[in-house]
């Protein structure tokens, strides 16, 4: 059985902001006519004021920052051309979903015929990271594995505790959002590809969904690609925090496909109890407790993730070449969070135009100038 390429793809959603107003702004319809949208690497989404980007294929870590790095620099060099700013967080602080406009393509104008309201209200911003696997029974058992993971890594990248112009008291209030889709959350526990592929051409062949794209689940293998797709983060704020998870996810597969190799198993857990712990990640983030379920208690978030990098830390990263980036998560639980750094300003300001003015900045941080996205 012939080892994962373990390449790596990032996908990010932005927020395209007024300065002046630090509202949300519709744009993407301009940006569409810019010549630069070549290879599709700055796309639309449903929202106008939503822009996404998509990286190349890349090796590394260390391939997907550069490219992570040149292309939000691309989109804020587009968004500056008009005066706008673009902010990489879950949800907007007080922007309102209720005035906002959808994009003007048949795709989008189809998910709100089909979802109405739901639709309208997903004015959220995610990250999607995909690692190349093709073997598609180790794909599938390592979608049912890493599902275990998938809370400690939430905690990490939670950018989103504001909506409407309210304090939610959640960490991740984008997740919350999304979990009014159908076909959203942990997916069940897969059998083999077979298991998966049946599901997936029932619902194609009933006319629920056209294809795989329309399953929404928090991790899935992809309709297309021989990857293993990570929908459920926040987008994260800084790029070093949207690489960092990158090479955790990829260290993650490294590391069962060793043990696989070596016939050792990780113990697969039921759906429901992991959405106990990704609940705790949405409500609390690093702040709270997520439960070991091998143990059948709970411990603090920290000590958790802590407990997660060291299993593959001293096993693959090095292999890998990841070392510096995955030990990045070390800092964010030293540090926060994006939601946890929004939330403090928050508290020190009582305005929420000063977290956009504080999210611009972070989002700028170690990005290309607008000048040489530009150029």
């Amino acid at each position: 059985m012939k080892a994962p390429s373990l390449t790596i793809g990032v996908e990010e959603e932005y927020q395209i902001i007024d300065p002046e107003t630090r509202e949300l702004r519709s744009y993407i319809t301009e940006i569409l006519n810019d010549d630069t949208l070549i290879l599709g690497e700055v796309k639309p989404e449903l929202h106008q004021s939503i822009v996404e980007i998509g990286t190349r294929v890349c090796e590394t870590p260390a391939d997907a920052c550069a490219e992570l790095r040149r292309l939000r620099g691309m989109v804020m060099g587009l968004a500056a051309r008009k005066g706008l700013k673009v902010v990489a967080a879950g949800t907007h602080p007080f922007s309102s979903w209720l005035t906002q406009e959808i994009t003007p393509l048949e795709r989008y104008l189809g998910v709100k015929q089909d979802m109405q309201d739901l639709a309208q209200q997903l004015l959220i911003f995610g990250t999607h990271v995909h690692i190349g696997i093709e073997d598609r029974e180790f794909l599938i058992d390592a979608m049912n594995v890493s599902r275990y993971f998938l809370p400690h890594l939430l905690c990490l990248t939670s950018s989103s505790p504001f909506w409407m112009g309210r304090n939610t008291g959640l960490k991740s209030y984008r997740s919350v959002i999304f979990r009014n889709f159908p076909r959203t959350g942990i997916p069940r526990i897969m059998r083999s590809w077979g298991d998966f592929q049946y599901l997936q051409d029932t619902l194609v062949r009933t006319r629920s969904i056209p294809d795989g794209s329309k399953i929404y689940w928090d991790v899935r293998p992809h309709h297309l690609y021989p990857t293993l797709e990570f929908r459920f983060l926040d987008v994260c704020t800084r790029v070093e925090e949207a690489v960092c998870i990158a090479a955790i996810l990829q260290a993650l597969i490294a590391k069962l496909w060793k043990m696989r190799r070596d016939n050792v198993t990780f113990r697969v857990y039921p759906a429901d109890l992991i959405e106990e712990n990704k609940w705790r990640s949405v409500r609390y983030g690093l702040d709270g407790n997520l439960i070991d379920f091998g143990k059948l208690q709970d411990f603090p978030a920290r000590e958790l993730i802590r407990e997660m990098l060291e299993w593959f830390i001293g096993d693959v990263v090095d292999e890998l070449g990841s070392r510096t980036e995955v030990e990045y998560a070390f800092k964010i639980l030293e540090q926060g969070s994006s939601a946890d750094r929004q939330l403090a300003v928050f508290e020190e300001t009582n305005d929420l135009k000063s977290v956009v003015d504080h999210l611009i900045r972070e989002t700028e941080e170690g990005v290309v100038s607008k000048s040489e996205a530009a150029a």
